[in-house]
């Protein structure tokens, strides 16, 4: 029997991309719309025959049918040009070559060093942090202190795994806690689904609603031309509404089986399976007190992400400010665990490689944007589109794009790669149809956050294997939920439209 074939990696699926951008300046006519952007608090506008400057007002976005209120390009949320509806004129064609594929990728990294940077001195922070062992202490703490009460600890650490999702982009991380509590939840009467569910599922829940997450929300507004903080408040509705929906999901289905065992779904699909962990091992890694050490650790690690978010809405922070917060989170951790020099750096940069693949994506993910732009073709492709679907009501699109996203996810599991490939195009078309820019990002999150929970590209497989559970016993489990969660995410969206 022949192997199957692996699906391609995000970055060779990018590279793909870049090749077919390439080939579409070949096909699709070039053109361009006319461009306002803010300069030294003063409106200027690129039109075919040069620059012209214009009063920095909201009369001159009314008259230009820019449909954005003067206060987000005076507060800095909007950080690209953006394009005048009906301008479009057609332009000279600059069909790209080789060197121009070949160059993109490096250009795209040239242009996105910033959050590149960002990624990767992150990666080196959860890396010195992780070389710790402060946040399993914790959850094993946690398992000892709620013993005997594993309804409260199905609340807690779904909780938990869900503000990791949602902060930092949890995800490999939550690997290590299943040799802890699988073990607990079985002796506490339940199956092997219910640890499944509230590890992967808390920390899929949180990504789904990022409110303030590197790799998905704020790379993805940067790529919309919006500051992540726009639509931070709907996020964080969407985070409580989401999460408590799974916890009682959860708590639901683990009340059932403690009630009567043989209507577990693992035992009806998959009989009599055995856990791959002993309940020795449990009792080995039970934590029983936090020292005083452990405790600023999370502390440390905590108000690093609280700091960044606070430091964005009120301080105008941005990507440098955020990279400097993470290098002093990460000494900081040097100085309370007393690591050696050798040590940290090799942490660190063992930290930083992890994510090197985001970095990557991300900067290769830009070169399909630069083929497109120098090609003239960007604004063709939005002129083009926008004439198929402008006409539709803001409602019908936002939904239409709610599912594009699930479908998408199926191929780019990568929330870096599908947030910097598909904003910049959408962000701009968002304008024209009269959608905010944070709905398209709301809708983006959540897209590959429902899709997330089954996508065989993401970490469902690698996840039900460390519970030795199947995937059709998954998907039996999860998927009323599912639908349950779509609609209450296209609720929330076209709330997110009119408020």
């Amino acid at each position: 029997m022949k192997a199957k074939r692996a699906f391609p990696q995000p970055i060779t699926i990018l590279f793909i991309v870049v090749i077919l951008a390439a080939l579409a300046t070949w096909l699709i006519p070039a053109g361009e719309y006319h461009k306002l952007s803010v300069v030294d608090k003063q409106f200027m506008l690129k039109q075919k025959d040069g620059m012209v400057p214009l009063p920095f007002t909201q009369h001159t976005l009314d008259s230009l049918k820019v449909l954005i209120p003067l206060e987000k390009f005076a507060n800095g949320d909007i950080l690209k040009p953006v394009s005048v509806p009906n301008t479009y004129y057609k332009k000279e064609s600059n069909s790209a070559g080789l060197l121009t594929i070949i160059q993109a990728p490096i250009k795209g990294i040239y242009e996105s060093i910033d959050i590149i940077l960002l990624t990767l001195v992150l990666g080196g922070f959860i890396g010195i942090f992780n070389d710790s062992a402060a946040l399993f202490k914790g959850v094993s703490y946690l398992a000892y202190k709620l013993k005997g009460k594993e309804y409260l600890l199905i609340i807690v650490l779904t909780t938990l795994f869900a503000l990791g999702g949602t902060t930092f982009g949890m995800a490999e991380e939550t690997l290590i806690f299943y040799p802890v509590l699988v073990p607990l939840f079985l002796a506490a009467g339940y199956d092997l689904l219910v640890p499944a569910a509230i590890i992967f599922g808390g920390s899929q829940m949180g990504t789904l609603s990022s409110f303030s997450n590197p790799f998905s929300t704020i790379i993805a507004s940067n790529a919309a031309g919006i500051n992540w903080s726009d639509g931070i408040n709907e996020r964080i509705i969407l985070f409580i509404v989401t999460t408590s929906l799974l916890i009682w999901y959860i708590l639901r289905y683990a009340k059932k089986i403690k009630a009567n065992p043989t209507e577990s779904l693992v035992f009806k699909i998959d009989g009599s399976v055995k856990s791959l962990y002993e309940p020795t091992t449990t009792n080995d890694a039970i934590i029983e007190k936090l020292s005083l050490q452990t405790k600023l650790l999370l502390l440390i690690f905590s108000a690093s992400f609280l700091t960044m978010i606070i430091g964005v809405i009120f301080y105008k922070w941005w990507l440098l400010e955020m990279t400097s917060l993470f290098v002093a989170s990460s000494l900081l951790i040097v100085v309370v665990t007393k690591m050696k020099e050798q040590v940290f750096i090799q942490q660190f940069i063992k930290g930083a490689e992890s994510l090197l693949s985001v970095a990557f994506i991300v900067g290769i993910a830009r070169g399909v944007t630069i083929v497109l732009n120098e090609g003239n073709i960007s604004d063709s492709i939005l002129f083009y589109t926008t004439k198929t679907i402008g006409s539709m009501p803001p409602a019908i699109f936002i939904l239409l794009l709610l599912a594009l996203y699930m479908l998408f996810t199926l191929f780019i599991a990568s929330s870096s790669g599908m947030a910097v490939l598909t904003m910049p195009i959408l962000g701009a078309l968002a304008i024209i149809v009269h959608v905010p820019g944070k709905e398209i990002v709301n809708s983006y999150l959540m897209g590959m956050g429902i899709m997330g929970f089954i996508t065989p590209t993401g970490l469902i497989l690698p996840s039900l294997a460390m519970v030795n559970v199947s995937l059709k016993v998954w998907m039996k489990f999860i998927t009323p939920f599912l639908i349950l969660l779509f609609f209450a995410c296209a609720i929330i969206l076209l709330i997110g439209l009119y408020v």
